[in-house]
């Protein structure tokens, strides 16, 4: 029963992981992290991402232009680009790693102790993926939040908001965080050994479906 929960741990674990990365490019490449109603004309909205800024129209549509200089870029946007993509390529690297130490799949089955550090490894690396996804989403919102406010501005000139893709962002960085917690948690845990130490064949392919006339898995 142990060995069960612990695979399940495993296999929600990876998959939280695996849509945390998916969500975490989408938003890298959205161009929604800040949107702009302008009240004096409610038929144009504005929106702008790391890559782009877009201007969406009633009547001639979305017209995206990409930012000419990445020097010329604010702070917040610069330091997002980079930090979006380190946690993307975290994030890679750690479903790599992680997927090569879940118990039901049948590399390195005889080196329990290996598959063990491979898990906690992609753990760590996949937790640190979503810590570097939250920090751009979570200060960009920060210099939002701080310019909406911003009593020096007249009320009349428009003030930016948040973008759907700051919110897109927040889930991903924090399904990458419980996905790798998942499996560390996984890893670490414990489970008593049957009497012979070993599963049989038909307990394993029972509890780990990804195998295919597979062998007895060892106990750890």
């Amino acid at each position: 029963m142990a060995f069960v929960f612990r695979v399940v741990m495993q296999f929600v674990g990876f998959l939280l992981s695996l849509l945390g990365w998916v969500l975490c490019i989408i938003t890298m490449f959205l161009p929604h992290w800040k949107n702009l109603n302008l009240e004096l004309n409610e038929m144009e909205n504005w929106t702008i991402g790391l890559w782009q800024a877009c201007v969406i129209q009633e009547e001639v549509g979305r017209q995206c232009k990409d930012f000419d200089s990445f020097l010329a870029l604010p702070a917040e946007l610069r330091i997002s680009r980079v930090l979006m993509f380190l946690s993307n390529g975290l994030g890679f690297l750690g479903l790599l790693v992680s997927g090569s130490g879940l118990d039901c799949l049948r590399i390195g089955e005889r080196q329990q102790e290996l598959k063990k550090w491979l898990l906690i490894l992609g753990g760590v690396l996949l937790w640190t993926s979503g810590l570097a996804a939250l920090v751009p989403v979570s200060w960009v919102a920060h210099v939002t939040v701080q310019e909406f406010w911003d009593e020096t501005v007249p009320e009349i000139v428009p003030r930016w908001e948040f973008g759907e893709a700051l919110f897109l962002g927040w889930f991903a960085g924090f399904s990458l965080l419980l996905g790798g917690c998942l499996l560390i948690w996984a890893a670490c845990s414990t489970h008593a050994p049957l009497a012979s130490g070993h599963y049989t064949v038909a307990e394993t392919e029972t509890q780990c479906p990804f195998l295919q006339n597979g062998t007895a898995v060892p106990k750890v």
